[in-house]
């Protein structure tokens, strides 16, 4: 009787694999992972961690019995996808200081400029606007003067309402992160996102009172919002508001 071979452990590296109703999987082997672990994040797809001894048959029934979860999050991540802003001259994109204008040149590639309070962004011509290169370079010109004017404007903002309200910290840095508006350590640093520069006033100062707030009080429990609805004047409220935005929906 032909006996059956076991099925090899993932130890080779990482695994892609087609799964029906899913699409293009990652299987990825960890030394150090102890439980099996699904990531679903944008522009990478579906990735399985798996401790050392796990098998593929394992892992993919494992991915089956959660199918249904990742399916809702790939849609979810899809429809976020395509709220995505694509720049464009008809439409009016302005930062805290600076308004974007696109313009067409015959070069075959695009440049920018800043100049009296207008970020210029010539793109080819021939190419457009709409390409996916020329979107990502019109991206990064609105990031760069997006960091020029968080550099100039929300440290100065900070010490202001840390003298009004009688706040201390060390040191404000300015951050591009993927996830926060703002965040402070332990030992009171403040890191704010360059992209508080796109949203209203009110709630730029509501994300600095906030971090200011937690050099006080550390976590999100009662006497902290009670703090931040004092200096803020109505901290839920402005709270909800915020959710409206989105750090990468521009």
């Amino acid at each position: 009787m032909e006996r059956k071979k076991s099925t090899p452990a993932l130890t080779k590296g990482i695994l892609e694999k087609e799964i029906d109703t899913i699409g293009l999987v990652q299987f990825v082997p960890s030394a150090t992972a102890k439980y099996v672990r699904i990531s679903i994040k944008p522009g990478q797809g579906v990735r399985v961690t798996l401790p050392k001894r796990a098998t593929l048959a394992q892992a993919e029934t494992f991915v089956q019995e959660k199918a249904p979860w990742i399916r809702k999050h790939l849609s979810n991540q899809q429809q976020e996808q395509q709220k995505k802003t694509l720049f464009s001259p008809d439409v009016e994109f302005k930062t805290r200081f600076h308004q974007l204008l696109l313009l067409p040149h015959p070069l075959p590639q695009a440049k920018s400029r800043l100049k009296d309070g207008i970020l210029y962004v010539w793109y080819p011509e021939q190419v457009g606007y709409e390409h996916p290169d020329v979107q990502e370079y019109i991206k990064q010109s609105v990031e760069y003067t997006l960091r020029l004017e968080a550099k100039r404007y929300l440290p100065q903002r900070v010490a202001h309402f840390a003298q009004q309200f009688g706040f201390s910290y060390q040191q404000v840095a300015i951050k591009n992160a993927k996830t926060r508006w703002g965040s402070c350590s332990y030992t009171n640093n403040i890191n704010l996102n360059l992209h508080l520069m796109r949203l209203p006033p009110h709630l730029c100062d509501y994300v600095i009172l906030h971090e200011l707030a937690h050099t006080v009080e550390k976590n999100h429990g009662p006497r902290f919002w009670a703090l931040l609805d004092k200096i803020s004047g109505d901290a839920r409220g402005l709270d909800k508001q915020l959710k409206a935005y989105r750090l990468q929906v521009y």
